[in-house]
């Protein structure tokens, strides 16, 4: 709805409104303040509320060195299997459709 990258402002009014009353709804906020803090939290409706209300985003904590260095294997062990996966269907793939021009 809102950028500004390029010093240049679209904005769609219908859009606009929606979350501007869904702000006012939830805060004690006039229109002109939650415009404006709408435009703060890059037009996310959500996060001007949860900023309104004082909710943070919660990090999950590494407990230890030792469970952070599990958690990228299984990541990476994760990713290679959906490609070996990706790449057997897609042999399979090839062998059925040499077959059938067999």
């Amino acid at each position: 709805m809102i950028s500004q990258k390029d010093n240049m402002t679209f904005v769609c009014k219908t859009d606009a409104n929606e979350k501007i009353q869904m702000i006012l709804r939830q805060t004690d906020y006039n229109e002109d303040i939650a415009y404006q803090k709408l435009g703060e939290h890059n037009d996310d409706p959500i996060q001007v509320i949860k900023s309104y209300l004082g909710i943070t985003e919660k990090k999950a904590p590494i407990k230890s060195v030792n469970q952070e260095i599990y958690r990228q294997l299984r990541h990476k062990l994760d990713h290679s299997v959906k490609e070996f996966n990706e790449k057997q269907y897609e042999k399979l793939e090839k062998e059925i459709e040499e077959n059938k021009k067999l």
